[in-house]
């Protein structure tokens, strides 16, 4: 672990194995910034002309991974992550701490931890009700992806029709939600949603239960992992992962359940982050099985 500069910002926590890096904004945030294996490229997205900035009087995107408040609605969710935030040492990584948003009451930390001998990192978002009334909302952690890369989005293992006659899925469409759209590629056993500068906004929210997701950028793998929690509310119809993507960047979305939490009280949610270089092109179902799959 060590300060570093790093995209006009002077405080950055960089966190460095001997394969990867992470680097985590102190002058703004919370938010991890970058991901990748050192001196290579950026698996997430960064927009040029926001980094470096502080301050600002409205709400910067800047990409890499942030934690929001669900369902989103303005102006709690995009309350400002423009100003410093604490940051805290831990046995593996940092723990990062952004001071009491004045809209929402609500405090977020992110604490994350980089494995030393692999490119596994734990990252788990926690949101503190400062307020003294209580409050309803659901963690959400958003990792903005860099451009002309895919999302791979696993389905759930077909069920004879003979053996189950209810439905197993539950999936949640916006106002501009379009599947004629050529990005999208519907398989059998998975979904493709490919980034492409060319379309704008599309979005889908799905009830996960198969616990990972992926998105490839040209040789370079990044898996997310996180849980579906049965029997309880999730936001958005009821799912807890979105995608959504227009024409600078996609966004794989993780969604922790609904809780009202009372003064003091807290909810986290977590996420398994891996990156992996050198894959083969991966363009079809079976690609994912013999090439993916292993990974998870």
């Amino acid at each position: 672990m060590e300060m570093v500069r790093y995209g006009g910002w002077k405080n950055n926590v960089r966190l460095l194995n001997r394969d990867v890096e992470l680097i985590i904004t102190a002058d703004v945030g919370p938010r991890v910034i970058r991901f990748g294996f050192f001196k290579d490229r950026n698996i997430f997205a960064e927009f040029k002309d926001q980094l470096g900035g502080t301050r600002e009087k409205e709400w910067m995107i800047r990409g890499g991974h942030r934690l929001w408040i669900a369902p989103e609605e303005k102006p709690r969710t995009y309350e400002l992550d423009n100003s410093p935030v604490s940051v805290e040492r831990t046995r593996d990584g940092v723990m990062i701490t952004q001071p009491t948003g004045t809209i929402s009451g609500v405090q977020k930390k992110i604490s994350i931890a980089l494995a030393r001998k692999t490119n596994n990192v734990k990252i788990v978002h926690i949101l503190t009700n400062r307020r003294k009334k209580p409050v309803t909302l659901a963690p959400w952690a958003l990792s903005v992806m860099a451009p002309k890369g895919v999302a791979i989005i696993p389905l759930p293992k077909k069920i004879p029709h003979t053996e189950r006659l209810t439905h197993n899925q539950e999936w949640s469409l916006w106002g501009y939600t379009d599947f004629s759209d050529p990005r999208w590629t519907f398989g059998s056993r998975y979904i493709f949603f490919r980034q492409d500068p060319k379309h704008g906004p599309n979005k889908l929210g799905i009830a996960h239960r198969e616990g990972w997701v992926a998105y490839l950028l040209d040789d370079m793998l990044f898996i997310k992992r996180f849980k579906w929690l049965e029997g309880c509310q999730y936001p958005d119809g009821g799912v807890n992962f979105e995608t959504f993507s227009n024409e600078h960047m996609l966004e794989l979305e993780s969604l922790g359940p609904v809780v009202t939490l009372e003064h003091g009280q807290s909810v986290s949610h977590e996420e398994r982050w891996s990156l992996h270089r050198n894959m083969p092109p991966i363009r079809t179902e079976a690609d994912v099985d013999n090439f993916i799959r292993r990974l998870v």
